[in-house]
């Protein structure tokens, strides 16, 4: 082989090997695509929406209430689960005529929460029961309430399950939009 053609193949190779590395590095640590398995996110997102979730941002700011958030199932941490944030560590949190209340007040901010009615079910969400959120744990539920296993089933998400926060759907290129 010539000295020239050596030397381009390595370049390329070079080229691609940091393209690679980079790639790997920014989907571990910043940027990670998900797509959405199930309707229970519905109608802010739907079955196979695919979407992108910042994996840096909780690093430096605590999630808040409203933020559509990714986190390692609690009981089964190989699996990721999407869903909205309601209640913080350290919050009473329950449902009343299909809004969440937060101690004494139905939450009216952020206004997305206005948005969806839930309805009590599940050992953490009956009818009249408030329940208090974990200091290292948040609440969580799916905007579709009716047809979501969420927080009201199984319970809370600890902290250090936490992935990301979703910030925009990607594909299918009609749906393509920030999310709130």
């Amino acid at each position: 082989m010539k000295p020239e053609t050596k030397k381009i193949i390595r370049e390329y190779a070079e080229s691609i090997l940091i393209a690679l590395v980079l790639a790997l590095l920014i989907r571990t640590f910043v940027v990670q695509p998900f797509k959405i398995p199930t309707g229970s996110m519905r109608p802010t997102l739907m079955e196979g929406d695919r979407i992108l979730v910042n994996k840096y941002l909780y690093r430096f700011k605590d999630p808040q209430r409203g933020d559509i958030i990714v986190f390692k199932y609690p009981g089964e941490e190989k699996k990721d689960y999407i869903k909205r944030l309601v209640a913080l560590p350290g919050e009473t949190v329950g449902i009343e005529e299909g809004r969440v209340k937060i101690g004494d007040k139905i939450m009216t901010e952020p206004e997305i929460l206005t948005h969806f009615h839930y309805y009590n079910r599940g050992s953490f969400g009956h009818v009249g029961k408030s329940v208090d959120v974990p200091q290292d744990a948040y609440f969580v539920l799916g905007d579709n309430s009716g047809s979501s296993e969420d927080s009201r089933f199984w319970g809370y998400v600890p902290q250090k399950n936490l992935v990301g926060r979703a910030f925009m759907i990607f594909w299918p290129p009609q749906r393509v939009r920030l999310l709130k």
